[in-house]
């Protein structure tokens, strides 16, 4: 869908790509080692944190997937948002603690910790492919369809630009170059997105003719159980498995609340982009509701680019343009910085033990051979014919099982044993690949597979199955070091978290009435 640009739209585009760069570049002489770029120093305070998760978390595939969703189903996909906060919450009351007092910088540190070197290798190995995959491919995909269709240029050349943008500050300025473009663009995606719902009602003319030109099902949080795409029973039940690994155990995500000043910082980052969430909905799927009340013969998939050419005087259309490549530049450098950490610190490590400068160099190089394959994933992803949400979001559902069987039970049961973690990382891992890759490709025909929430939940029960299985069946390793959900935390975790527990309770309190107003 072309759109028609004039001068000032251009202007703010060129004015947008010059502070990206520029905060972008600004300090990265500063980050001369491993800590700096990589974990940003470990100097990160609570609202960088939490800027940071949002502009990685809000790619193009939740602003072009959730207005889509919006269009079609009204706003039930606002569970992916209102849910969030319990594995939020679980992330920083539960892992945080213990990742941060462990000192680990990677994800896989964890697995090697808790079960050993072969759970760890095993965990190297499928979140690199998760991050090349899940975030780097799809986002550039995403992304390249999305420019090529508004500048009118190839797939190709969008794909590319995107990469090498996004390449470039990250190679140089690591995770604090990533976090400060995170803030900064996380700010103009919430704004554009705020100016296109209030014009959104402006040309409606109210609340109530909103929803008098709407079903009423678009109003309800919860789908009746036959619903075959967003039931009730799917979200409660499929969506847990993919918010554990992604909120708790995704290295793109945990990443930046690894780099926390203290545990406190953390955990109030985590608290902020859980109250984030409650105006996602808002600024994300009601344009598309809006779309479907005003341009009901838009195709989903477009609706918000068509609110935003019908919507959006000059000037701010370029901004929306601008909040658009901001999502996307931030979801593909936040991947990059990720998948760097962990090959540099992780699977080279292992071969040659690299001094400071040596990991820097090394953490570059990498960085600019993931944007390389991200590029090749991305083109490969033009062949499955699924819509942007549908992807990604399938994708991360099939493969979030093996990891969240391990770190739950790891996290509940000391009594898991490095036999049965590696019994459903390997063995679970090898057929959740294998059936992503089937979902993605619609093989053996479209339709085949059960809704990816449901087939999320499947596996895992299965999983959790043969963990808790094998672990009676083989002899136990306990570690009283790994603390469980039921141990007492040391003095400094409990001194800190009396606060933030009661701000834990007031979000809850907020989203209860949320969900009861909504059903």
């Amino acid at each position: 869908m072309s759109l028609s640009f004039n001068y000032i739209d251009y202007l703010v585009l060129a004015l947008y790509a010059l502070v990206l760069l520029y905060v972008g570049f600004r300090f990265n002489k500063k980050e001369k080692n491993q800590q700096d770029i990589f974990l940003g120093g470990r100097t990160l305070k609570w609202w960088q944190i939490g800027f940071s998760i949002f502009g990685a978390n809000a790619g193009p595939m939740m602003l072009i997937g959730f207005a889509s969703i919006g269009f079609t189903h009204g706003i039930v996909a606002s569970n992916f948002e209102l849910l969030a906060w319990v594995f939020l919450m679980l992330l920083a009351m539960v892992f945080l603690p213990y990742y941060l007092k462990t000192k680990i910088s990677t994800i896989p540190q964890f697995l090697l910790i808790r079960f050993g070197k072969r759970s760890y290798n095993f965990l190297i190995v499928y979140s690199l492919i998760s991050i090349l995959v899940v975030w780097l491919g799809s986002a550039l995909y995403a992304g390249g369809l999305l420019i090529s269709g508004i500048f009118g240029c190839s797939l190709f050349t969008a794909i590319a630009v995107i990469a090498v943008i996004a390449t470039s500050f990250t190679a140089i300025g690591g995770l604090k170059a990533v976090v400060r473009t995170g803030v900064f663009q996380s700010v103009i995606i919430i704004v554009s997105s705020i100016i296109l719902t209030v014009l959104g009602f402006q040309k409606i003319g109210s609340v109530d003719a909103l929803v008098s030109q709407t079903p009423e099902s678009y109003w309800k949080l919860f789908l009746p159980a036959s619903n075959a795409e967003y039931s009730w029973v799917g979200i409660l039940l499929g969506y847990p498995v993919v918010a554990i690994y992604y909120w708790c155990a995704d290295q793109t995500i945990v990443q930046k609340v690894l780099a926390a000043k203290d545990l406190k910082q953390g955990q109030y980052g985590a608290i902020f982009i859980g109250t984030l969430k409650i105006i996602m909905p808002i600024i994300f799927i009601l344009p598309g509701i809006m779309c479907y009340v005003l341009f009901k013969d838009t195709a989903p998939d477009n609706a918000y680019i068509t609110m935003i050419k019908e919507l959006m005087p000059h000037g701010l259309l370029g901004l929306s343009i601008a909040a658009l490549i901001a999502s996307l530049v931030d979801t593909v450098s936040s991947s990059l910085n990720s998948f760097s950490t962990v090959f540099t610190l992780d699977v080279v490590q292992q071969f040659k033990v690299l001094n400071r400068d040596q990991q820097v160099r090394m953490g570059k190089w990498i960085t600019v051979a993931a944007a390389i394959v991200g590029v090749g994933i991305a083109l490969l992803f033009s062949y499955s014919g699924k819509g942007f949400f549908d992807l990604t979001q399938g994708l991360v559902s099939i493969l979030s099982p093996p990891l969240a069987v391990v770190f739950l039970w790891g996290v509940f049961w000391k009594r898991i044993n490095s036999t049965a973690a590696e019994i459903v990382l390997y063995g679970g891992g090898f057929v959740c690949l294998v059936l992503g890759a089937c979902h993605v490709l619609n093989y053996p025909y479209q339709g085949y597979w059960p809704h990816f929430l449901m087939l999320s939940f499947y596996i895992f029960v299965v999983l959790s199955v043969v963990i808790v299985a094998v672990t009676l069946l083989t002899k136990s390793k306990v570690d009283p070091e790994v603390p469980t959900l039921f141990d007492v935390k040391n003095n400094e975790v409990e001194a800190s978290s009396n606060s933030i527990w009661l701000t834990w309770a007031a979000l809850a309190a907020v989203m209860v009435i949320i969900y009861i107003y909504f059903n």
